[in-house]
């Protein structure tokens, strides 16, 4: 049995960890994992009966760090904030004792001559070096004993190769100087960059944090006929709970009575509110703006919009890029290859110029300079904010790897039904033929469609009980031997008599005499038409025997924001593609108005994958926007799949990106933060390849003191971070 775990882990410092971290991990039998430095997180899947889920954390801890199931976000939080103030007294301590040193250095510079006690420096770098410092040693010895190399071991061997030079300089009064300010210097400014750098990577994960703080804490709850104030934990489905202006809706629910508009933004994106009233849907942390709800609980606790929302933000937080492959597979050998080049250093310095001190200096600016943290978090803080603040906009990114080739796009198939439209067709013509009446035509097909779960079957059963009354008041009986054909229609019997309900095609496949023109009127308008016939006996037995009672015409209203959207795309170099299941007369009616040049009628639903994937044989990349649980093969071969929230549960399982506001505009939105978000992530890779491709050489050839080095080194980092929180300031384009 396939497990998936999330463990929140600690003691990673760099892109080099996480990736030795997750070597570690996949080495395990049936154990895959996905280690992630920006959330600190590793996603586990693991087989329960053959692997356990203990032996996975003592893998984790014997590679040298802590891993702990994932806790609620108040008690994540209330722990990282301890971290934090115990790295802050850290960074104060070690700060505290180099400050002297760092005085005695500046006044020399400033040719004021004052010196500390020969001894005074020693003592106030060692408890720096092997206290503060201790992780680093502690960090390095469990990445070597592994096979791997981290940061740790730079920082061990840059700092220690200063220290202990020095330390036998003073022991053996030799006449070099030393160097006790540059190791405890470079260990507090690693400090300081390491402090950065969690403030800005946890205001990468604002907009989670936002979301797990918008459901309120209590409700208003009814039981046993009276109103109580209960914590919103406390609720079960079913419950009857009030809503006043002003308050947040505690659970998804359905409204008994009242009506209201409600805030939807924190759900769709959309600034506008949205009209509430008996028997509508209501969505936890949704914001009540007038009136008093009354409403029964239909979801609740991790069952919610809003839980869903936030699991997929986090999955796909936690999730890689493709391009994020080129930084992790040079991290692995990133370390090696700088000991390397501070070892050439060394021995060329030394060579040339015959001074062992010069030769030492420059090696270790080379170890502190190099920083592989910059690589490992150039793509992870982008797709962190990234996905934030798609979730934010409506767009929930379940993949990393999507919302990366989404900007690729070159050919978009759309489903018409649900997606350039409403989804919710409605009769508008009902055309009874020979002796029938309009009340027989509507009780008769109604009874057929009633077994059904097709839309127009649906639509037609409604129309039927609102117009005739229900179905089964009619002296028919009942209803046997039904059966469907996906995309065609439905053939039954009813006391004796075969009856087909189905599209045109259909009907004349099984032998029934229509009138192609006043077929072609309506399909030309835009409406889909379906046909209502009898006969005798069995219809592919007795052809000649079929008898046509009546026509049925629908339309499906079309989105308001479907014409923007293609023309945006088209504009974009998209190619458009419309899918429909509708005769070729309604389904070109349909994109003129929407203003697609390409579609393709009559598709059955088997067949949408296939078109999906005869597209990919150009080599384009090809996305699909559909709704239904037909759409779902589609949506699964398709390069990058869009569902809309209206839609299935399978079809929002299958997508890769969700879209909360039901709009063909989000698509558009999430191809613009697509392109924002690769955009970032390659100046972050050019600003760290760039920065150790300059700074490594610029250390070798002697033109940086370790110090400039270190603080060069640790601020690389929170560049890189900082540079992808500047994707807060992303906005839908599709805004109006």
């Amino acid at each position: 049995m396939t497990t998936q775990t999330d463990l929140q882990i600690s003691g990673m410092r760099c892109a080099s960890c996480s990736a030795r971290l997750e070597k570690v991990l996949n080495q395990l039998p049936h154990v895959q994992a996905v280690v992630n430095i920006a959330t600190e997180k590793a996603s586990v899947t693991y087989d329960a009966q053959q692997t356990d889920l203990q032996a996975v954390i003592a893998a984790i801890e014997h590679a040298g760090f802590g891993a702990n199931l994932m806790r609620d976000f108040a008690a994540e939080r209330a722990s990282r904030a301890a971290a934090f103030r115990h790295e802050q007294l850290q960074f104060v301590i070690s700060a505290l004792l180099t400050a002297p040193m760092l005085v005695e250095m500046g006044l020399m510079l400033s040719n004021v001559h004052w010196m500390l006690p020969s001894w005074l420096p020693m003592v106030l770098a060692t408890p720096v070096q092997f206290g503060i410092g201790r992780r680093f040693y502690v960090g390095a010895w469990h990445s070597l004993r592994s096979g791997g190399s981290n940061m740790d071991v730079l920082v061990a061997l840059g700092t220690s190769s200063a220290y202990f030079f020095s330390l036998v300089v003073w022991l053996f009064g030799l006449d070099q100087p030393i160097y006790f300010e540059a190791s405890a210097t470079l260990i507090t400014l690693v400090l300081l960059g390491k402090l950065l750098e969690g403030r800005a990577k946890g205001k990468a994960a604002d907009a989670l944090e936002a979301l797990i703080n918008l459901q309120p804490n209590t409700a208003h709850v009814e039981r046993d006929g009276v109103m109580v104030e209960l914590p919103v934990a406390e609720m079960r489905s079913k419950d009857v709970f009030l809503v006043r202006a002003g308050e947040r809706v505690p659970v998804d629910g359905v409204i008994l009575e009242g009506s209201s508009s409600l805030d939807e933004a924190m759900l769709t994106g959309e600034s506008l509110p949205q009209v509430k009233q008996a028997d509508d849907k209501v969505y936890a942390a949704t914001i009540n703006q007038q009136g008093l709800l009354k409403c029964r609980a239909v979801a609740v606790g991790s069952h919610t919009q809003l839980a869903a929302i936030i699991r997929l933000v986090e999955q796909a937080q936690g999730s890689k890029a493709a391009i994020q492959k080129l930084a992790d597979q040079i991290s692995a050998v990133f370390v090696p290859v700088v000991v390397g080049i501070a070892v050439l250093t060394f021995a060329a310095w030394y060579a040339l110029g015959g001074n062992f001190t010069v030769a030492l200096i420059n090696a270790v600016a080379v170890l502190v300079i190099a920083c592989p943290c910059a690589l490992g978090l150039a793509t992870p803080t982008a797709v962190v904010v990234a996905t934030g603040r798609a979730a934010q906009a409506g767009i929930l990114v379940k993949d990393a790897a999507a919302l990366e080739r989404a900007h690729k796009l070159r050919v978009l198939v759309v489903d018409k039904t649900g997606t350039l439209t409403v989804g919710k067709p409605s009769v508008t013509d009902v055309l009874p033929v020979a002796d029938f009446t309009v009340e027989v035509l509507l009780q008769t097909a109604a009874k057929l469609a009633q077994g059904s779960t097709h839309p127009l079957s649906k639509a037609l059963h409604e129309y039927a009980i609102a117009n005739v009354g229900a179905t089964n008041s009619h002296s028919q009986g009942e209803v046997v031997g039904l059966t469907e054909l996906s995309g065609q229609g439905l053939q039954a019997e009813i006391d004796g008599t075969h009856y087909l309900l189905g599209s045109p095609n259909f009907a004349q496949q099984a032998g029934v005499v229509l009138d192609p023109a006043r077929i072609l009127t309506l399909q030309q308008q835009g409406k889909s038409v379906i046909v209502l016939a009898s006969s005798p006996s069995p219809f592919s037995l007795s052809p000649s025997q079929t008898s046509l009672l009546g026509y049925f015409a629908f339309a499906d209203q079309l989105r308001e924001s479907s014409r923007d959207a293609v023309a945006k795309l088209t504009a974009q170099g998209i190619r458009v593609v419309m899918l429909s299941g509708d005769n070729h007369a309604t389904a070109e009616a349909i994109a003129q108005q929407v203003g697609i040049t390409e579609f393709r009628a009559e598709v059955l639903p088997q067949d949408k994958a296939a078109l999906v994937t005869a597209y990919q044989t150009d080599g384009v990349l090809v996305g699909m926007v559909g709704d239904g649980i037909n759409d779902a093969p589609a949506l699964a071969a398709a390069d990058v799949s869009f569902a809309m929230r209206s839609g299935s549960d399978i079809a929002m399982a299958t997508a890769d990106i969700t879209l909360m506001r039901n709009d063909l505009n989000s698509v558009v939105d999430a191809l613009s933060l697509s392109h924002a978000t690769l955009r970032k992530i390659r100046q972050n890779l050019f600003f760290a390849f760039g920065y150790n491709v300059l700074g490594i050489p610029l250390a070798a050839l002697g033109m940086l003191n370790p110090m400039i080095a270190g603080a060069a080194m640790a601020m690389s980092s929170v560049t890189v971070v900082s540079n992808a929180l500047l994707l807060k300031r992303w906005g839908r384009k599709s805004h109006p």
